[in-house]
C-alpha cells in the first residue's frame, strides 16, 4: 500500500509467534493490502511483553505501538494474553501520566487464521497515527541495532507467568 502523503511513520508491532505473526503472515501470502508503516517484533507469547518495552519504543521514537497476541482462552501458553491483558489495560491508563496520547497504543487479538481481520486492525491503527502525525516526544526513530537489542530482550524475557 502506498506511503500516505509521502510519510511514512514508525509504528512498532509487538506479535505472538502462535497467533498474531501467524495472521500477518498469512495476510502477507494472500497479498491483502496493508500500510508499510508497521515494523514487527515477533515475540514468543504477549504475556512476555514487559509494559517497558513499549515504553522504550515510544521514546526511541515510534509515532505508535501495536501488540497483538491469541484470542483469550486460546493462548499457546494456556494464560498468557491474561496476563498481558492485564499489564497492557494498566500501560493504556499510565500512558497520559508520561506525556503519551494513550491513542497511539493499541492491544488486540488477533488468530492465525484471520487475515482479513489483521488487515482491518493494521489499517484502522495505521490511519489513526497518520490523523495523530508524529508523535511529538522524540525525532530519533530507533536504529536497526536499537531494535534488535530490543528483540533480544523480549525473548530473553522473564516473569510473564506463561512459562511454568
Amino acid at each position: 500500500m502506498p506511503v500516505y502523503d509521502g510519510k511514512e511513520l514508525r509504528i512498532i508491532g509487538f506479535l505472538c509467534n502462535w497467533c498474531s505473526y501467524a495472521g500477518a503472515d498469512t495476510a502477507g501470502v494472500g497479498r491483502f493490502q496493508q500500510p508499510t508503516d508497521l515494523r514487527i517484533i515477533k515475540v514468543p507469547c504477549s504475556g512476555r511483553i514487559d509494559p517497558l518495552f513499549i515504553l522504550k519504543a515510544f521514546q526511541g521514537g515510534a509515532d505508535g505501538v501495536l501488540v497483538s497476541g491469541c484470542h483469550p482462552r486460546d493462548c499457546h501458553y494456556a494464560e498468557g494474553n491474561y496476563y498481558a491483558r492485564r499489564r497492557l489495560e494498566l500501560l493504556k491508563r499510565f500512558l497520559p501520566v508520561t506525556g503519551i496520547d494513550p491513542d497511539r497504543f493499541e492491544y488486540t487479538w488477533v488468530s492465525a487464521s484471520e487475515a482479513p481481520r489483521w488487515q482491518h486492525v493494521v489499517q484502522t491503527f495505521t490511519d489513526r497515527i497518520h490523523k495523530l502525525g508524529p508523535s511529538p516526544l522524540l525525532a530519533a526513530p530507533l536504529t536497526d541495532a536499537e531494535m534488535a537489542k530490543l528483540q533480544s530482550q523480549v525473548e530473553a524475557g522473564s516473569g510473564c507467568g506463561c512459562h511454568k
